[in-house]
């Protein structure tokens, strides 16, 4: 189960939803994924983690929902719930009612030398395309705040995401195949019908 909290270190409601985060990156059947937006950067302090394409990312997952705004804490189960990242009891009941799912869509991810093998395989119906994204992101980070909000306060954030990229598109029933650098941080791979829409399936290689 993939769960994407959006979040910045400038908003003063967004430490639990972090904290919910961490504990939910050790479970091994949820991919917990950080990312941190720049729309809160103007008010003192500059999240060093920011990047706008996660904030354009969140604004797709609105459109897609028929939401007019964004906020943060946010958290996206399995592409299609969104959630107050805050509430975590609300966070847990969402995953899971996901967790009896199944997609029919296998993915998996092997290290070959300096590179990683990514397989796609199984049976999709419909005609939404399926994107195959690769996700690379740092394990844990401590921040010292000194600014704004949140300032001075230190805090751990868990599964920073440093990339999202798509690295091709996935017919729902041919096996798809690809090669992309290992790199040197853990990586994971989601296959997403495109809108952003539902995730359909996704795994993790560690560091």
């Amino acid at each position: 189960m993939v769960v994407e909290l959006f979040t910045s270190q400038g908003c003063s409601s967004c430490p639990p939803a972090d904290s919910t985060l961490k504990e939910l990156s050790t479970r091994h059947d949820v991919l917990a994924l950080a990312l941190h937006v720049d729309y809160w950067d103007y008010i003192g302090w500059t999240d060093e983690f920011a990047d706008p394409a996660y904030t354009l990312r969140q604004k797709n997952y609105a459109i897609a929902a028929g939401e007019r705004m964004i906020y943060t804490p946010q958290m996206i189960i399995g592409g299609v719930d969104h959630v107050i990242g805050n509430r975590p009891m609300e966070v847990m009941d969402r995953i899971s009612a996901h967790s009896d799912r199944d997609s029919g869509v296998e993915v998996s991810m092997r290290p070959e030398g300096d590179e990683i093998l990514v397989l796609v395989a199984g049976q999709m119906s419909g005609d939404r395309p399926l994107l195959v994204q690769l996700v690379r992101f740092r394990p844990e980070e401590t921040v010292d705040i000194e600014r704004g909000e949140n300032a001075g306060h230190t805090y751990s954030y868990a599964n920073i995401v440093t990339s999202w990229e798509v690295i091709g598109s996935w017919n729902g029933h041919d096996r798809f195949e690809a090669r992309v650098p290992r790199g040197d941080t853990p990586a994971a791979v989601i296959v997403q019908q495109e809108g952003p829409g539902q995730v359909v399936a996704a795994a993790k290689l560690g560091d």
